[in-house]
């Protein structure tokens, strides 16, 4: 019988070899043959660095249920990545459930598998070291944070959606540099953290994003901006709230879900987001520095920074440019996470339209920020 299920995994492989789906692997680790399947995109080109997604399933789920969770192989063809979708363990000490943080008394530590997982992908694959990234959702977004935490020497930035830090995690926390977070939480999902008989297992979201700004060394006061309620069956609406001007151009970007519960929006529950994109989003402009707060991905030119102001700034109306530019270079204006909302070529901006908070100015290859009153 085992021949024959070989036998049609082998056939079934071949044919996801040939449709550019997904490639089922297995290694051999710490004593355990641990699956895991990759997402190699149309437009991969091995002679390209190539950013590495990680995307960590919830308790209890596999590689399928996440994939219907966060399915991003169409984002990962438009702009050119790669997916990980790796396989947990069964936690004998919860009941065979599989997980990614076992309940103790445990030996299994999945840190150093993921580590093993980016030096085996890396054999194979033209993997850019500046650019691997984890997402997950529920125990997977618990131990992506601890992947910040403990592998930030690997791992660039972090998108987290419904789970807060375990509080262990978050106090011998020590990343090594500024990392972009992003967390997605519904207001209805332990918002405040869980507390039982006076101990605190897990934090409020607040103080979870408190941690990671101070970690940034962000602005203290976030810009807040309400999101379009265009699913308003849904019964939720999202703010977004961003704590920008980090070290490295970091920030920290929290989607807070009113009246939202234990889900994964634009799959279910909130509809007005799609957290795969927003997490996409941020990883694409983000790296081992930092990176997304200003959206660039290189070092910036300096000089050509230096030579471009920005005046009234902050401005409610028009917002002028000079410095030594071709004036009729293409200018771009981004919000605080990266979308890009007007692009023109003339020295001054009409930016009453814009809601008021705080944006970047794209030119020349360099950024400046300004402020919309």
């Amino acid at each position: 019988m085992k021949c024959i299920l070989l036998t049609c995994f082998t056939l079934m492989s071949i044919s996801i070899l040939s449709s550019q789906e997904l490639i089922y692997e297995t290694i051999d680790y710490d004593g355990n043959l641990r699956e895991y399947a990759l997402y190699v995109p149309v437009g991969y080109d091995a002679t390209v660095e190539t950013p590495l997604v990680f995307n960590f399933h919830g308790g209890g789920g596999d590689i399928a249920s996440q994939l219907f969770v966060s399915d991003m192989r169409n984002l990962a063809d438009l702009d050119t990545f790669l997916i990980v979708y790796p396989q947990a363990l069964p936690d004998p000490n919860d009941e065979g459930n599989t997980l990614w943080t076992h309940k103790p008394p445990t030996q299994v530590d999945d840190v150093y598998f993921v580590e093993t997982l980016i030096d085996e992908i890396s054999t194979q694959y033209s993997i850019n070291a500046d650019k691997v990234f984890a997402c997950g959702y529920s125990n997977g977004g618990e131990f992506t944070f601890e992947l910040a935490c403990r592998l930030s020497d690997r791992i660039a930035a972090i998108g987290v959606v419904a789970r807060s830090m375990y509080i262990e995690t978050l106090e011998a926390c020590n990343p090594t540099h500024p990392m972009m977070v992003m967390t997605i939480h519904g207001t209805d999902d332990e918002y405040e953290g869980i507390e039982w008989l006076g101990t605190t297992y897990y934090p409020s979201l607040d103080v979870v994003n408190a941690y990671w700004s101070d970690h940034n060394k962000t602005s203290e006061d976030p810009v807040i901006t309400q999101v379009a309620d265009v699913a308003p069956n849904d019964g939720s609406t999202v703010e977004r709230i961003v704590w920008g001007d980090g070290e490295g151009c970091s920030a920290v970007i929290h989607l807070k879900v009113n009246n939202g519960g234990h889900d994964w929006p634009g799959t279910f529950g909130n509809m007005d987001i799609n957290a795969n994109e927003e997490i996409w989003n941020m990883f694409k402009y983000a790296d081992r520095t930092g990176g997304a707060g200003c959206f660039v991905t290189n070092t910036t030119d300096v000089n050509a920074r230096n030579t471009i102001t920005l005046y009234p700034n902050p401005a409610s109306d028009l917002l002028k440019i000079t410095g030594e530019f071709d004036q009729r270079i293409k200018y771009e204006v981004y919000s605080m996470h990266g979308e890009l909302l007007i692009s023109d070529i003339r020295n001054t901006i009409d930016i009453s339209q814009l809601s008021t908070g705080t944006y970047y100015l794209k030119l020349n290859g360099s950024f400046k920020k300004f402020v919309k009153l």
